[in-house]
């Protein structure tokens, strides 16, 4: 693979990363719950590499072909998201940087940002979109090692951006509360709405 196969699989996949969604929302209210957006991100990142895995393995293909699978991934991501929505709504994140959360508190961000991200079924049909595109089946690694490698690329970006934005909100949003607590709603609000719209599109399906 050339180094120009990777920039141009870059510049499309960090279209994806910069783009709003479920992840960001995620990431905010980490942002704002204090010490937790290295955890809540780690296991957003994981999240992506077990759809990568999933796909690189030749299941994602499988799966991708069974209509039934994949209604059934995509209500289990989508309940899960109305879910996670509806406690933001119940329970605003408001600002805590000075709390100490505790191991407790990481590995249960870990795990929510794990299945937030691996049981988004957008994620999971744009690597099995995208990667085979960026493959070379002439190439001298095989297709499931460039389709890991394309994928570390995805991560690497994903791991900047929602640091940045996991961080960005800790900052901005730590001495606003009133701000925090419009911008934790409109995150419930956006996932409450993503998981509508994935319903939605599984019953008209």
């Amino acid at each position: 693979m050339t180094a120009a196969i990777f920039a141009a699989f870059w510049a499309v996949s960090i279209l994806f990363v910069i783009t709003p969604g479920m992840d960001w929302a995620y990431a905010i209210s980490a942002g704002m719950r204090g010490r937790v957006v290295i955890p809540a991100v780690t296991g957003l990142l994981l999240g992506h590499l077990i759809a990568i895995l999933i796909v690189a393995a030749g299941v994602g293909a499988l799966v991708a072909s069974h209509p039934v699978a994949l209604t059934l991934l995509t209500l289990m991501g989508a309940a899960y998201l109305l879910w996670l929505g509806i406690q933001l709504l119940i329970h605003p994140a408001m600002p805590g940087g000075s709390q100490d959360p505790g191991p407790g508190a990481w590995h249960s961000w870990t795990l929510k940002g794990i299945c937030v991200s691996s049981l988004n079924p957008k994620v999971f049909l744009l690597f099995l979109a995208l990667l085979p595109q960026f493959t070379d089946p002439a190439a001298p690694w095989s297709l499931p090692m460039q389709m890991m490698a394309l994928g570390l690329v995805h991560i690497a970006s994903c791991a900047i951006v929602y640091l940045l934005v996991g961080y960005g909100a800790q900052a901005i949003l730590t001495t606003r509360p009133r701000a925090a607590l419009r911008v934790s709603q409109l995150s419930g609000a956006a996932m409450i709405a993503i998981a509508t719209l994935l319903f939605a599109d599984r019953v008209i399906a």
